[in-house]
């Protein structure tokens, strides 16, 4: 033989097709002749190294050629199968074990090559016939090997094995019988690759019997097994059947008799096929199985261990109640917590997960596994606490739980300090993980620890002390979501669970189960001497020692005080739960059992921070109709130990507390728990007629004494639950009540909370004002003739409103007017419109006349909504809102007197709604006045004078107001548009008033103000996404619009303060341009001049503002890299300018004033920025023939047209940056014909202005063909008879002097004067 691979001897006899040059194509590749091959391999002359390179040879020329070979055997199907037969037969026939590689692996590849079923078949029609010739399968290990092999290579050879060559697989089940562990090994290799196979979907096809017989077989081998080689593959295989719940049924149920079978493999058969019949019949306790699986637990090799866990957890995992039981009588827990000396993560997680299964039995804890396993579990976890597998640290505190949780009380665990302490430092360290959803499951293993019956003798306080610091101290490191995170994020509910922030949440719910936890052991220790005395602690360590249950309990209220009070609160200060509201009551309400002597103290600091209100709100919030019963019970027990606490203080001197507080504990008792109202409804529960009970603490009437006496202890503390006028008038009430009744007496702890009552909140009572009530007569006349005389006005005015409000005739309009005011937050924008559609009634029309004629009963009204009760404040409310939609101009000096009073009301409203967001407060009318608040606020901006001395100090009321205002507006919802539109406008318009001097504090707070510029992004990020503003999902047009404008304030005022930026704002340049240019039909008009004012300011400051970061699109550049135009123009472009100026002179042809005004001036500011950036793109925009078309529409529009300033500034731009190329001269001896006829004088001042600054570019600007001596004198003329005209000989009204209100959106008509220097560079 030569390189090629054909034997000289006898080639020259076989046919030349059966020889081919395999390789390049230039005919220097190898020649292969199959014949020759064939007849080597059959031939036993050839010696084997030989055979082993013409292998190789065929080998290489598989991988390197493909299709090749089999284009050869192609030609005669007889030569294909006798080369793949002699191949096969090589494998019984050769020794060497490197050729049976070479055989083994050339025969899978010619099967992948020749890819079809004949070829399957075939081989496996062979290898099942020389089976059955053969008596003995010795010698068959390499068929074997080789079949494993091509089942793994081929997975339709799987297929076809198990479903059509169910003989052949009885001859792998009767090859486990022959004594040879090799042999075995291979036949196992087969079985391994046969069910790993598409997914074990082999063994679901497999015929019952030969499953069953596999199984038993398995065990039989395993059993006898000797060689690591033998082992491992039944353990391999073990691995695989043990997934699938019918083969562990096969396993778990044969028993150990059955398995001791004899070489006859009839027997066998005959045992597998009764042995379905037999299963239930057969007792579990001879199960080998187990037995199996705990001696892999005892070799030596890990990976063994690692399998025989895997297997065990496996099948318990399919039925742990019917399975456990064998496993625990073979004692393998024993072994499983042996193993956990183990470093390996794999085994420790395994074993782990099979204890953890295994726990589910009692029979686990009866046999006490859980005793001999504690301390092997609690060193296992120290170390494995210190590996970098999180998931093994979470499964072994898992497994820890489970066992602490289930583990019967009259049996300890630790019944010595020593175990006690060894498990609370793992925990401990558990608890400080990095990882949250370790330390939570840490804390919920402590929570568990902190049992009674987990406590060793003597109790070791210290280690508790120890990890209730370690959980609080966990707590201050968590991330938990601020206000301004939610507002941000949206409603939680749609978070992801896996977020830090909800792991967060998580883990501080389950810190406070563990904190709780810990409480009750401390009160349970304190009520058992022997534990509270700690009988066994030596004497010496009696006083004075961290170790005591003295000690516990100060860690307890000291961690409670300083950590965990403000953490809940700050938890559920916008999205309260019931669960963490419930351990949080039950935890305050354990610190009065725990420090008597102390609570005094912390009673009153609850009080006096306002936990009445705060329990009494979520009562109402989650319990009413017996909802979280678990809840009201944590918050009644909560409030009646306060109140007690609070009770025994108020007159230590004299022997009445005492005698009152059973008295006063059993009213608490019962009526509590139905005490699930706001408190806004409290004064008509105080008013509420009852008839007669038979208990006094029992029944209404009862529930009435409750609110008295909870009124009572609240308002001794500073916490006013109720307006003191309130208070006073229904106290009184009741007493009358009570005394026509006539039935029973108050009892005499009610007496002294309504004496304490009446006495604080008199100087609220009605006094002279109540003669005043006596006389009053619901009619106008009275209303106008108090209000004429200032004195009557000062003392009676806010009283004689009041009465108006209170007692005026009960109209049906009038009723459906208040019902919609009071609505709580649903359809309010819809209401509102449909409101300002509607007629008032009588009463809030005569309301409004007193205004107009004396507008400082706004004043009134405003201090009505901002100190009185719900009922009054809403109808002062309802008035101002009518008051609102008039958009009525008052004099500047109400301007000035309405400031402080609006400044007040936002400062209650940040302060009530500190750390709740505007729209969460504590009072319905905090809900509804503030969009009522900042849309007057805007109302009387319009009317204030904007250079009047409090705008050009920009301090005083002004500022405050901006200050107020924009933090509100950074805390309130994106969602909340009816508060945040006027918002937006009013810091708008506070910007563009403020002169240049003082504006730099201005905008230098609004961009420090995160929350601010956090909502300005949501609202353009909310554009930006909707497909159509028609969608009902888009952000309101208005909403939007003032967003745009308060954006150009801050951007251009920024860029001339260069103030400091925190936070920016993405906006994409592209998505603008394109809804300008396509949607600009269905876009609002006001909407439109936003979109250009926005541009018209980026533009000025070439693109490129602190402010904003403008990205741009492929719409606007051309691919990249960039051209030297894109570059320059970036990220507008060359095509972008083309775009945008197509835009606006579309726009321009539009007849509305303000988006022609913002078109001019945003084309100038688009024409400087070009000619700063790239002249010729300048002129090349200006010099389009559109403008030509655009020019002669605007002069052919008539002489008001012509003459309207923003076109003549228009036709000032083109001439500046096209010479005549647009502009010719005839049309500008068009426009000088177009004065004279209408008169210098009879200009508005603007238009005088742009007409100076065209005529002048006309003189001074060389025109083709060159202005006839004539027409410039004519422009002379027209020049100084403009200089003689002053500004006040203007005719049309200037608009640098006023604020537009279109709808509910402020503009600044001075952002869109047209100046004269806009273009300039």
């Amino acid at each position: 033989m030569s390189g090629d691979i054909v034997y000289d001897k006898i080639h020259f006899r076989h046919d030349p097709k059966w020889s081919g040059r395999l390789g390049p194509a230039e005919g220097r590749g190898m020649l292969l002749c199959v014949a020759c091959v064939i007849e080597m391999t059959e031939s036993e002359d050839i010696a084997s190294v030989r055979k082993s390179y013409a292998l190789s040879a065929i080998s290489d020329v598989l991988k390197c050629s493909p299709g090749a070979l089999k284009t050869l055997l192609q030609q005669d199907l007889y030569v294909s199968t006798r080369f793949t037969s002699s191949l096969l037969g090589m494998l019984h026939t050769v020794e060497d074990q490197a050729t049976l590689e070479k055989v083994d692996q050339v025969l899978v590849q010619l099967v992948l090559e020749l890819q079809s079923e004949e070829s399957f078949r075939f081989v496996l029609d062979e290898i099942l016939k020389q089976l059955s010739e053969q008596l003995t399968v010795k010698g068959f290990a390499p068929t074997f090997r080789f079949l494993g092999s091509l089942v793994e290579a081929v997975p339709t050879v799987a297929c076809v094995l198990v479903t059509q060559y169910v003989p052949l697989l009885d001859r792998l089940c009767s090859a486990l019988l022959y004594p040879d562990e090799g042999l075995k090994a291979s036949v196992l290799y087969v079985w391994l690759k046969l069910f790993r196979t598409a997914g074990g979907s082999a063994v679901r096809s497999l015929a019952t019997v030969i499953r069953d017989r596999v199984c038993i077989l398995l065990l039989q081998t395993l059993t006898n097994a000797g060689s690591p080689q033998l082992i491992n593959s039944c353990a391999g295989l073990l691995w695989l059947l043990v997934q699938h719940g019918e083969t562990v049924s096969v396993l778990m149920n044969t028993p150990g008799h059955q398995i001791v079978c004899s070489e006859n493999q009839n027997i066998c058969t005959n045992n597998s096929q009764n042995l379905s019949q037999n299963q239930e019949q057969q007792p579990t306790g001879h199960c080998p199985l187990p037995l199996l699986l705990k001696k892999l637990l005892l070799s030596g090799d890990e990976t063994l261990q690692v399998t025989s866990a895997k297997c065990i957890a496996s099948i318990l995992v399919h039925s742990p109640s019917q399975y456990s039981a064998p496993f625990i009588e073979a004692d393998v827990p024993e072994f499983l917590f042996d193993r956990l000396a183990s470093s390996s993560e794999v085994l420790l997680w395994s074993v782990y997960s099979c204890l953890l299964l295994l726990t589910e039995d009692p029979l686990f804890f009866s046999q006490c596994h859980s005793v001999y396993g504690i301390e092997s579990l609690v060193r296992s976890l120290k170390q494995a606490l210190r590996l970098t597998n999180l998931e093994v640290q979470k499964q072994g505190l898992l497994l820890l739980s489970e066992i602490l949780e289930r583990q019967p009380p009259s049996v300890r665990l630790f019944p010595s300090g020593p175990g006690f302490v060894a498990v609370s430092e793992a925990v401990r360290v558990g608890v400080s993980s990095s990882c949250l959803v370790v330390a939570t499951q840490a804390a919920s293993t402590a929570a568990i620890l902190f049992r009674l019956n987990h406590q060793s003798i003597p109790v070791q306080y210290g280690e508790v002390e120890g990890l209730v610091e370690a959980i609080t101290h966990r707590l201050t490191e968590l991330p938990l979501p601020s206000a301004g995170h939610r507002r941000s994020s949206g409603h939680l509910k749609g978070s992801d669970p896996s977020s830090q922030i909800s792991r967060s949440e998580v883990f501080a719910l389950q810190a406070l189960v563990c904190f709780q936890a810990a409480c009750r052991l401390a009160e349970e220790c304190a009520s058992e001497p022997v534990l509270k005395e700690n009988t066994f602690t030596a004497p010496s360590k009696h006083s004075h020692t961290q170790d005591s249950l003295e000690s516990l309990c100060q860690c307890l209220l000291r961690c409670c005080d300083s950590i965990w009070i403000p953490t809940v609160i700050r938890m559920c200060e916008r999205t309260p739960s019931a669960q963490v509201l419930q351990y949080f009551y039950s935890i305050l309400s354990s610190q009065f059992t725990l420090l008597p002597s102390l609570m005094p103290v912390f009673a009153n600091k609850l009080a006096s921070s306002g936990f009445y209100r705060l329990a009494l709100e979520h009562k109402a919030l989650f319990c009413v109709g017996n909802r979280n019963t678990n809840l009201n019970t944590s918050c009644c027990g909560f409030l009646q130990k306060l109140s007690m606490c609070l009770l025994s203080q108020s007159d230590p001197a004299s022997g009445a507390c005492y005698h009152d507080a059973e008295e006063v504990e059993s009213l608490l008792l019962y009526s509590l728990p139905s005490l699930c109202c706001r408190l806004s409804d409290w004064p008509s529960v105080l008013c509420e007629a009852v008839g007669l009970q038979l208990c006094d603490y029992k029944g209404p009437r009862a529930t009435q004494y409750c609110l008295v006496i909870i009124l009572h202890l609240a308002l001794q503390q500073g916490d006013r639950l109720l307006p003191d006028q309130t208070v006073f008038s229904s106290v009184l009430w009741l007493l009358c009540s009570v005394q026509e009744q006539g039935s029973c007496a108050l009892p005499r702890s009610v007496l002294r909370s309504t004496l304490y009552l009446l006495a604080v909140t008199q100087h609220k009572s009605p006094g002279l004002d109540g003669s005043f009530s006596s006389l009053y007569i619901h009619h106008p006349a009275l209303l106008h003739f108090i209000y004429r005389c200032p004195e009557l006005a000062e003392r009676f005015g806010p009283l004689v409103l009041e009465l108006w409000l209170t007692k005026r005739k009960q109209h049906t309009d009038a009723e459906e007017t208040a019902a919609a005011i009071q609505e709580k937050g649903e359809s309010r924008e819809s209401q509102a419109d449909e409101r300002q559609d509607e007629e008032p009634d009588k009463e809030t029309m005569e309301l409004l006349s007193l205004i107009e004629t004396y507008p400082a009963v706004i004043l009134n009204l405003l201090d009505m909504v901002s100190t009185r009760e719900a009922p009054l404040a809403e109808r002062a409310l309802g008035v101002l809102q009518v008051l609102c939609h008039r958009q009525r101009h008052y004099e500047p000096g109400l301007c000035a007197q309405l400031g402080p009073a609006l400044l007040q009301v936002l400062q209650r409203l940040s302060v009530e709604n500190v750390g709740h967001g505007p729209g969460q407060g504590h009072t319905e009318q905090a809900v509804n006045s503030l969009p009522l608040v900042l849309k007057l606020l805007c109302v009387t901006q319009a009317s204030d004078l904007p250079l009047s001395s409090s705008y050009s100090k920009m301090d005083g009321v002004h500022f405050k107001l901006l200050y107020h205002v924009s933090n509100i507006a950074g805390r309130l919802k994106p969602t909340d548009t009816e508060s945040l539109l006027p918002a937006f406008s009013y810091l708008y318009c506070c910007l563009s008033l403020s002169p240049a001097h003082c504006s730099d504090r201005a905008v230098s707070m609004l961009l420090s103000n995160s929350g601010l510029m956090d909502q300005l992004q949501t609202a353009l990020s909310s554009a930006s996404s909707e497909a159509s503003l028609s969608s009902s999902a888009c952000l309101p047009s208005a909403l939007l619009c003032c967003s745009h404008l308060l954006l150009s304030s801050l951007i251009t005022l920024q860029h001339f303060h260069s103030a400091q930026v925190h936070r920016n704002i993405s906006w994409n340049l592209h998505t603008a341009v394109h809804r300008l240019l396509v949607q600009k039909r269905n876009t609002d008009n006001l909407l439109l001049v936003s979109y250009l004012r926005l541009l018209q300011a980026l533009l000025d400051v070439d693109l490129a503002s602190p402010v904003m970061c403008v990205s741009s699109g492929p719409g606007l550049v051309g691919p990249r890299p960039l051209g030297v135009e894109d570059g320059a123009l970036y990220p507008l472009g060359s095509r972008g300018s083309q775009c945008l100026s197509t835009v606006l002179s579309g726009l321009l042809l539009q007849k509305h004033e303000l988006l022609l005004r913002a078109s001019v001036s945003c084309l100038s500011s688009l024409l400087g920025f070009l000619q700063r950036k790239s002249p010729t793109t300048a002129t090349y925009v200006v010099c389009q023939p559109w403008s030509r078309f655009l020019l002669y529409c605007l002069l052919g529009s008539g002489e008001s047209c012509l003459l309207h300033p923003a076109i003549l500034r228009l036709i000032s731009l083109l001439l500046q940056h096209s010479s005549t190329a647009v502009l010719s001269e005839l049309d500008l001896l068009q426009v000088m014909e177009a004065v004279e006829r209408r008169g210098v004088k009879e200009l508005s001042q603007e238009a005088a202005q742009a007409l100076r600054l065209l005529l002048t570019q006309v003189l001074s600007s060389a025109v083709q063909p060159p202005t006839t001596e004539q027409h410039k004198q004519r422009a002379r003329n027209m020049l100084e008879s403009l200089g003689l005209q002053t500004p006040a000989e203007s005719c049309s009204p200037d608009l640098h002097s006023n604020i537009l209100r279109v709808g509910d959106v402020s503009i600044c008509l001075l952002d869109f004067s047209l100046k004269a220097d806009s273009c300039s560079s």
